[in-house]
Order: C-alpha cells, then structure tokens, then sequence
C-alpha cells in the first residue's frame, strides 16, 4: 500500500521559508518521479515541482527561483524547500505520484 505523509507546513510571514518533508512507503522510491502539488482554496491543483530518479527536476514559473525539490533516497523521503514565500504560495502542500497517490498534505500559511 503505497504511503505519503508530508510534513513541515505552518504560518510564515511574506519573504519567509518553510522547508516540507513527505516519507514515502510501499513502492520503490528510488525508482520513482516524486512531485509536490498544492491547493489553495476554491482553486484546483496546481503541481509546484517534480524530481525524476536521476535527480533532475522541474517547477512552473511561478515558483521558479524560490522552491528546490530534492530528495534522498536512503530515507524514502522528498522535499520542498521554500524561499521568499508570498501570500499566493498559501495552499495545502501534498507529495503525489503519477499514478495519482497523494498524501493528507500540511497546510502552509503565508500571512503577515
């Protein structure tokens, strides 16, 4: 049974960092595209990064340049290393796979 459980989410203020962790269980990990995803409320999922099994990654623009994904695969674990977080980064955060597992997710607040 395939597991995801993030961890890390909370309440920052603009310009501020957050730094997510999802473990992973019941597939092989180090085999496997990893991606983050959030949703923000009454908007649909919007994929936030991806690190294929080689390492390399992807981000939309619109995070590109403040989020890093990597992971390690001696832990099972993926994460999502926010920098310079702005009020339209708030969303429930969730590790997935393409298969279309998801984690519960941890929310991440971006207020002042």
């Amino acid at each position: 049974e395939v597991q995801l459980v993030e961890s890390g989410g909370g309440l920052v203020q603009p310009g501020g960092s957050l730094r997510l962790s999802c473990v992973a269980s019941g597939f092989t990990f180090s085999t496997t595209t990893m991606r983050w995803a959030r949703q923000a409320p009454g908007k649909g999922l919007e994929w936030v990064a991806l690190i294929h099994r080689d390492g390399t990654t992807w981000y939309p623009d619109s995070v590109k340049g403040r989020f890093t994904i990597s992971r390690d695969n001696s832990k099972n674990t993926v994460y999502l290393q926010m920098n310079s977080l702005k009020l339209d980064d708030t969303a429930v955060y969730c590790c997935a796979l393409a298969s279309g597992e998801r984690g519960q997710g941890t929310q991440v607040t971006v207020s002042s």
